[in-house]
């Protein structure tokens, strides 16, 4: 009797561990998902944004076509549903075309004093600064779940389950890996 109450009493704990442990996976698949959200919503908020700001510097500024374009196709390619890591490379293209549209407007002081470009300019900098917040909140929940997945004795449940690791969101700039140069007079 003692042998079955022990046999009995494993097997309940493992089937409640397992149960615990693929449900944790459930929630952090599904923080996942809501951060991933959180992500997208800004990024269409910038997309929404970005035809104001090309149209205003486009009226001061008609020799740079090239750069508008680039901008309009990058944005066009940014709303396709696509892999996290295509799109992590498209929206550092994205920012990169638009730090290049407000070094063309630096040649243009009636555009820069423009209350309109300056609104637009702030609006762009503040959803910037909550991409950036909705990323880190992304990355923070990949990296909880890539844990579970790695860790022992939860990675067992994940082999069973096929959890896989998610991908990191990263824009990579070719400008931030620069390292700065200080010179001193």
């Amino acid at each position: 009797m003692p042998l079955f109450l022990i046999s009995a009493s494993l097997i309940i704990f493992f089937a409640v561990w397992t149960i615990v442990t693929y449900n944790s996976f459930i929630k952090e698949k599904n923080l996942i998902k809501e951060a991933w959200s959180g992500i997208d919503v800004q990024l269409k908020r910038r997309y929404n944004l970005i035809p104001n700001l090309v149209e205003t510097v486009k009226g001061y500024s008609s020799h740079e076509k090239n750069l508008f374009e680039n901008i309009t196709n990058l944005r066009s390619r940014s709303t396709e549903l696509k892999p996290i890591g295509d799109t992590a490379k498209t929206e550092s293209e994205l920012t990169g075309m638009l730090k290049n549209l407000f070094a063309v407007a630096e040649g243009y002081p009636d555009l820069k004093a423009s209350q309109n470009f300056l609104d637009l300019q702030k609006q762009l900098s503040e959803i910037e600064e909550q991409i950036q917040y909705a990323r880190r909140y992304y990355n923070g929940t990949v990296r909880d779940y890539n844990i579970s997945v790695e860790s022992v004795p939860s990675n067992i449940i994940a082999v069973i389950f096929k959890f896989k690791q998610e991908q990191f969101f990263e824009i990579a700039l070719v400008t931030e890996k620069e390292i700065p140069e200080v010179k001193f007079a």
